[in-house]
């Protein structure tokens, strides 16, 4: 199976940024979208971007113009580049990818453990 870790996450002031990265690894046969998710407490679990295997991606308006993501195909990760960033981005930071197996043709979400993100003076 394929397992995804994220890393990154911590500690910024407002306005600061932080570039979260997402390897994944195992038994890989294709990849599909891999996109970003955040959760802050007693909120529900929401999209930040997604991004194709084609390399198209879409963005959540609130992180829109601030947010970049993108994927390196051959090291299998999907990164997330955070500017200017504001206290209401405060949360857990989760990657996910859908996987297809060639064989079957059977999709799989896999998620990562998360990561910590938290924007304070």
């Amino acid at each position: 199976q394929v397992q995804l870790v994220e890393s990154g996450g911590g500690l910024v002031q407002p306005g600061g940024s932080l570039r979260l990265s997402c390897a994944a690894s195992g038994s890989i046969f294709k990849i599909n979208a891999m996109g970003w998710y955040r959760q802050a407490p007693e909120k529900q679990r929401e999209l930040v971007a997604v991004i194709t295997s084609g390399g198209s991606t879409n963005y959540a308006d609130s992180p829109k113009g601030r947010f970049t993501i993108s994927r390196d195909n051959a090291k299998n990760t999907v990164y997330l580049q955070m500017n200017s960033l504001k206290p209401e981005d405060t949360a857990v930071y989760y990657c996910n990818a859908v996987v297809i197996n060639t064989t079957t043709f059977r999709s799989s979400i896999y998620w990562g453990q998360g990561t910590q993100v938290t924007v304070s003076s």
